[in-house]
């Protein structure tokens, strides 16, 4: 399975379109958003400056842009070109081909979340204390599971040519109702209480957490646990079903 992540992490590494989109993407995002604020002004119905708030936002949106984005369209890809059917003859047991997918691709958004954070400190002044970065970057990184799994569930529900605009409805809709683009506290009430069960907002909510040296609400935590448990369970069902038929 080792050998099997570093081939997936080399061919990540060597798609610039992706290393772009995952890694340069999101920063230059944060810096549109908000390069010209106040780096004083706070977002409405919180405690945090608009810098500080749009920093784990983005950090969360490029980690959620490279497991979600990468995995799906790979491994369906993979699944129409036989390379699945091919690793199914190794000793590599079934788990551990989605386990390999997972790990790739949260080791392959790792950059992105640093990326951000680096930016943010250096163009727009946010600071936090020392252990506050380690534990950000660590959560950001953590959190980015849940929809490493819900890329592999994609990536065994929809043919090579229906998962990308499956994957980018998924993806836009998980972002901007989220919160990932802007506060949600800046939404209708009704859409606010929509927000709060998606699993992108108790995602950023994590990071914004450590940013106010408190402990996450129980409920984000819960939504990411429930959240994780169905993607990684869906995956394995798919996986299942795929070769059988197979």
């Amino acid at each position: 399975m080792n050998s099997l992540i570093k081939l997936e992490l080399t061919r990540v590494l060597r798609n610039r379109k992706f290393l772009f989109f995952s890694v340069i993407y999101p920063s230059l995002l944060f810096l549109i958003i908000a390069g010209n604020t106040d780096s004083t002004a706070k977002v409405p119905g919180s405690d945090l400056t608009l810098p500080a708030y749009m920093m784990v936002s983005m950090a969360s949106f490029g980690a959620l842009t490279a497991v979600l984005m990468g995995n799906s369209e790979r491994i369906a890809r993979e699944r129409e070109g036989g390379w699945v059917r091919q690793l199914r003859l190794t000793p590599l047991p079934g788990r551990g081909y989605v386990l390999a997918k997972t790990a790739s691709a949260a080791v392959a958004g790792l950059p992105s979340v640093v990326v951000v954070l680096a930016v943010a400190a250096a163009v727009k002044g946010v600071r936090l204390d020392a252990w506050q970065w380690p534990a950000l970057t660590a959560v950001i990184w953590a959190g980015s599971l849940v929809f490493a799994a819900l890329g592999v569930a994609l990536g065994y529900l929809a043919t090579g040519d229906a998962v990308r605009p499956l994957t980018m409805i998924i993806y836009f809709a998980l972002s901007l109702l989220g919160g990932l683009w802007m506060p949600t506290t800046t939404f209708p009430g009704w859409l606010q209480d929509i927000a709060r069960w998606l699993p992108t907002h108790a995602y950023a909510a994590l990071g914004q957490a450590v940013e106010q040296s408190r402990a996450p609400h129980p409920r984000d935590l819960a939504v990411l646990v429930v959240s994780f448990a169905l993607f990684a369970g869906g995956a394995a069902w798919l996986y299942r079903k795929d070769t059988l038929k197979a």
